[in-house]
């Protein structure tokens, strides 16, 4: 077992109480959570990837990257501008753009992952991307990241023209230009190079906040096991 999965698994457990529960089986019940999962991920057996992260931030009340990564802020939408450059890291939570249908691939190793610096603006639920490939060239090259905030609220009016990232009711999470459907609750997806996706039904959209080019995230990038 890893120091950072013992230390995750602490930050879960402290959480948790923090939030009011007596125990990890009574926050699953709360929550419709698997228990023996739950109890796996908050006992230190079983690291928990950055997307599970954010689904206990939510129910606790405490930023995603904290919990996975301890980095930034524990309470959501707070910032400390004094903090040590170190403090002020954000997570890769996936890698996107390895085909044409711009398909975002989680991170699902020990946790913690690889490390970023918050983008200028950034809220403490700023998140980034890796880009893999070449089908995302024109939005952001081989090697380079995407940062969107973390933030699970459904598309605005704002959005639409625009290439953000979106999660559709089918569990996938994708990197695509947002465009109106048909019908009311329903969207097109342009890919930056492929089909275009029609009448989707989404969960969330986020827009990207900024784009790094491959020479700048190579030294910017830290990796947790460093």
């Amino acid at each position: 077992m890893s120091k950072g999965q013992i230390e995750a698994a602490r930050r879960l457990r402290e959480a948790r109480i923090a939030r009011g529960f007596a125990s990890g089986v009574e926050a699953a019940l709360a929550f419709g959570w698997n228990r023996n999962t739950y109890l796996s991920n908050e006992n230190g057996n079983a690291p928990f990837s950055y997307r599970k992260a954010a689904a206990y931030a939510a129910a606790f009340g405490v930023t995603a990257e904290w919990l996975y990564a301890g980095t930034g802020a524990s309470e959501p939408d707070v910032l400390d501008a004094d903090a040590p450059e170190a403090e002020r890291l954000v997570p890769i939570v996936g890698r996107v753009g390895a085909d044409p249908e711009g398909v975002v691939l989680f991170a699902n190793g020990q946790a913690p992952g690889d490390l970023v610096p918050l983008p200028p603006g950034g809220s403490p639920r700023a998140v980034a991307l890796q880009v893999i490939g070449h089908s995302m060239t024109g939005l952001a090259d081989n090697g380079g990241l995407i940062y969107f905030e973390d933030q699970r609220t459904p598309p605005s009016e704002d959005m639409l023209g625009h290439v953000v990232v979106v999660e559709t009711d089918t569990d996938e999470v994708l990197v695509k230009r947002l465009l109106r459907g048909s019908r009311k609750g329903r969207y097109d997806l342009e890919s930056v190079v492929g089909p275009v996706r029609r009448d989707c039904r989404l969960r969330w959209a986020a827009h990207i906040t900024a784009v790094v080019p491959p020479y700048q995230a190579r030294r910017i990038i830290r990796s947790a096991s460093a």
